[in-house]
């Protein structure tokens, strides 16, 4: 396991995590979640396929399947739930919870561009496939030559 593996488990674990407690959060707090989400003009109902999404995308990230598509959908969730349920920003909660959600879209916009790290899913079904050269494996950090300033 390289060093840039061991950078992102860690963060992607915690994302992970931070999606299971918002799910369960919806699931147990049902009217509060319901109220919530009517008071910014989303219909309540529409609270239960959100918190399915936010297992499945928890689960994803947990063992790093899809994490590059997940990713992708992930930093698009983050600036969507910013933009309808946080921009009230003389309420310092709402703001730092927009700048929160912002500043998770931009590391799952980074979890996008990197991939996959050596203990996921997505790195072992690369590692089965013939013709994947240890250059294109996700496990990897490009290499430097000799010389070469990044």
């Amino acid at each position: 396991m390289s060093m840039n593996s061991v950078w992102l488990e860690a963060p992607v674990g915690v994302l992970a995590l931070l999606f299971f407690v918002s799910a369960t959060t919806k699931v147990t707090e049902t009217a509060g979640i319901e109220g919530y989400m009517q008071a910014y003009g989303v219909p309540g109902i529409l609270m239960w396929p959100a918190a399915a999404w936010e297992y499945i995308a928890g689960a994803l990230l947990l063992v790093g399947l899809y994490l590059r598509q997940g990713s992708v959908l992930l930093a698009g969730w983050c600036v969507l739930t910013a933009v309808i349920f946080h921009t009230k920003f003389s309420d310092l909660d709402q703001l730092m919870n927009f700048f929160e959600n912002m500043t998770t879209a931009g590391g799952f916009l980074i979890l996008a561009k990197r991939g996959s790290w050596g203990a996921s899913v997505d790195a072992h079904r690369l590692r089965l496939q013939p013709g994947i050269t240890a250059a294109r494996r996700p496990d990897r950090a490009p290499s430097m030559t000799e010389g070469e300033v990044r």
